[in-house]
């Protein structure tokens, strides 16, 4: 996931979590072989275009891309921060996978080719504060996808009567490393459609201090209704299934139930 909005901070260290690949990288990657799972399963039960081209807008450190390209995919990603794109292309060098990757944002971006399956898992595309860039991010989306093709869409819903803050926290290590993300989000305000959200990484490392990076940011706040409202207006999409963020593939929702973190399955039509 990339796609900042941020405002740097001088807290520790002064650097946003999207310049800084590796651990970024170290705490999502544990969800890459379930999403990656996940992903062949809905492309197998609901896609009618049958291909293995893949398409991924806002591909951060590219772990899911490759992971897709292991399993026989061919993969292109876009992504704007070039600290990402460059960590995802020695990724993908050093392994020789079939990706390409490119630079641009949600909202314009413009690719070569048409994809069987697009997906962005992890709520990156909240960061479009406007009705018009979410429109524009989903026709782009559209006119390179198939018809019959997936765009799978993951992102956390509001639930605009919770009026408390919330915390999210994960740890990842890789060779040495440990990082621990601690996530904090506010009351939404409704009214703007805005909800503000910090992030603080720590980093401990062999024979060094940890340290701590902080990021803040907005994202764009999505009800049920406000989801429903936005496909019926691009009138590409057809939403065929929800399910959450644990990306079991047996496991189904109800958009507009008590789950908050919905994963949208998006079929394009023709």
């Amino acid at each position: 996931m990339s796609e900042p909005r941020t405002r740097r901070t001088s807290r520790e260290e002064a650097a946003d979590w999207y310049d800084l690949p590796l651990y970024y990288d170290i705490i999502f990657d544990g969800g890459t072989e379930t999403e990656a799972d996940f992903l062949v399963a809905m492309h197998e039960r609901h896609g009618q275009s049958r291909g293995k081209n893949i398409l991924e807008p806002a591909c951060g450190t590219g772990r899911l891309l490759a992971e897709m390209a292991r399993r026989g995919f061919r993969g292109h990603g876009i992504d704007r921060n070039p600290a990402m794109l460059a960590f995802a292309r020695e990724r993908m060098a050093s392994e020789r996978l079939p990706v390409r990757l490119s630079r641009g944002n949600l909202q314009d971006f413009r690719v070569r080719g048409s994809f069987d399956l697009a997906f962005c898992l992890v709520s990156t595309f909240k960061y479009l504060l406007s009705e018009a860039e979410a429109l524009s991010h989903l026709r782009c989306v559209g006119r390179v996808v198939k018809p019959g093709g997936l765009y799978v869409l993951g992102l956390h819903l509001t639930d605009y009567s919770d009026r408390t803050s919330s915390r999210e926290r994960w740890t990842g290590r890789r060779d040495g490393v440990r990082v621990v993300s601690n996530l904090q989000t506010w009351p939404a305000d409704r009214r703007r459609r805005r909800e503000r959200l910090r992030v603080r990484l720590r980093v401990e490392e062999v024979a060094r201090p940890a340290r701590v990076f902080e990021t803040r940011w907005e994202f764009r706040t999505y009800g049920p209704v406000q989801i429903r409202s936005l496909l019926r207006a691009t009138q590409e999409w057809e939403l065929v299934a929800v399910h959450d963020f644990t990306h079991d593939p047996q496991h189904e929702i109800r958009l507009g139930g008590r789950w908050l973190d919905a994963v949208l399955i998006l079929r394009r039509g023709s």
